[in-house]
């Protein structure tokens, strides 16, 4: 079996956004590793050490995974979105007005002639979302 998760890279605040992950969605991040901690602690970039290697949670079947990228490996988030698919249009809401909070919405949520709540925002650490909760063909 296959299976297709996300890995997003961060700008030194991994920490901190998986923090504010696994509290919207109620997960515990069941590794963490920073650099200073791997087995190539000794070449980390100064000022380094303490940021985020590799990190996880696990959001229903899905895997979402994150790191600090490189001082000169960085690039801002672009073309691609983090969806997250709700069974409820009430857990749409939650989940949408949690990750939204501090960030930039694109599209606020609504209904669509596709799903009784969809919306697109970047969260606060600059990650692009939709939350959707479809309509029953």
């Amino acid at each position: 079996m296959n299976n297709l998760n996300t890995y997003l890279h961060f700008n030194g605040n991994c920490e901190e956004a998986f923090a504010f992950y696994e509290k919207v969605f109620g997960v515990k991040a069941p590794m963490k590793m920073t650099y200073g901690e791997s087995p190539m602690g000794g070449q980390t970039p100064p000022g380094f050490a303490k940021k985020i290697m590799h990190t996880r949670i696990q959001v229903g079947n899905t895997l979402v995974m994150g790191s600090d990228a490189p001082p000169d490996r960085y690039s801002k988030p672009q073309g691609f979105s983090v969806s997250v698919n709700c069974d409820k249009p009430e857990d749409a809401d939650s989940i949408y007005n949690a990750l939204s909070a501090g960030g930039q919405v694109t599209m606020p949520i609504q209904e669509t002639f596709w799903a009784k709540r969809f919306g697109m925002f970047f969260d606060k650490f600059g990650i692009p979302w939709m939350v959707n909760c479809e309509k029953q063909a």
